[in-house]
């Protein structure tokens, strides 16, 4: 059940939800006059990422491949009702797309890059479990001070793993001011370091932004750096969305933005480290 989308106050914003009760998130769920506030941010006008609003002259083809938008959900057929999709995992307390550029899934990729956090002898450091810690490029974002995954939004006709290289680049790397030179190294060992990838997750994100009519999903991926010769040695710069960028131990007292918790609860334990 998603919550952190159904805290009351939306990002960047003074909008407010509608706040009900857990039982009341699904839509097979009935609520007497269930009308929360409509909401699309100012920031979507005239951007050629974002759709326009519902209204003639729009019709786009749900649950489908729209041109070269993927309007198809990782979860299954989703609902449209007047004229709008409905959030598949029930209620938000708000409408619209809020700062989302499409109507029904807004598709995202996060790279879960790891490495072994080790001493000066180049061993690995162990946690109260007994177990090695894992560490993680994590970025913290600007909108919220939370920290996060270098992730960002799949561009209209765009594969995943283009997605999950560039965001990496700019976000962890500051590839958008860094120099030609620079970044054409970086890429000769981001690229072949991204061809060996593990999913972690593929669906719905609780995310902060999701409105009853437009929400995230991802796909997430892991791509460890074992002995930290490759990625897991890069000088971290943060770039683009990120205020702040570093190599994070994984616990689970980590709070991060969105359901990233989950996914790096999950890498901790495919790769036997502390948790």
């Amino acid at each position: 059940m998603h919550v952190k989308c159904r805290i009351i106050n939306y990002p960047l914003s003074e909008i407010k939800r509608v706040v009900f009760p857990d039982k009341f998130v699904p839509w097979f769920v009935n609520i007497e006059d269930y009308n929360p506030p409509y909401y699309d941010s100012k920031c979507l006008e005239n951007k050629p990422w974002a759709d326009p609003p519902i209204g003639p002259g729009f019709n786009p083809n749900w649950n489908e491949l729209d041109g070269n938008i993927n309007r198809k959900s990782y979860i299954g057929i989703y609902e449209i009702r007047n004229g709008r999709p409905l959030n598949p995992c029930g209620r938000t307390g708000l409408q619209g797309r809020g700062l989302l550029g499409k109507w029904g899934p807004n598709h995202a990729a996060d790279p879960i890059v790891t490495r072994w956090k080790m001493n000066d002898h180049k061993s690995k450091i162990f946690g109260s479990s007994n177990l090695p810690i894992l560490q993680f490029c994590a970025i913290q974002r600007r909108d919220c001070g939370q920290w996060a995954l270098p992730g960002g939004m799949v561009d209209p006709g765009e594969k995943v793993s283009e997605t999950l290289k560039r965001e990496f680049m700019e976000e962890a790397l500051n590839s958008l001011e860094a120099s030609k030179k620079q970044n054409e190294e970086n890429e000769k060992l981001i690229t072949d370091f991204f061809l060996r990838g593990t999913e972690v997750y593929k669906g719905y994100v609780d995310d902060p932004r999701n409105t009853d009519n437009a929400w995230i999903e991802t796909i997430a991926m892991n791509f460890h750096d074992e002995d930290c010769t490759h990625v897991g040695k890069f000088n971290l710069k943060a770039g683009d969305d990120a205020g702040d960028v570093r190599w994070l131990d994984i616990d689970k007292d980590l709070n991060l933005y969105a359901s990233h918790s989950t996914f790096i609860e999950t890498v901790a334990r495919n790769l036997k480290a502390h948790w």
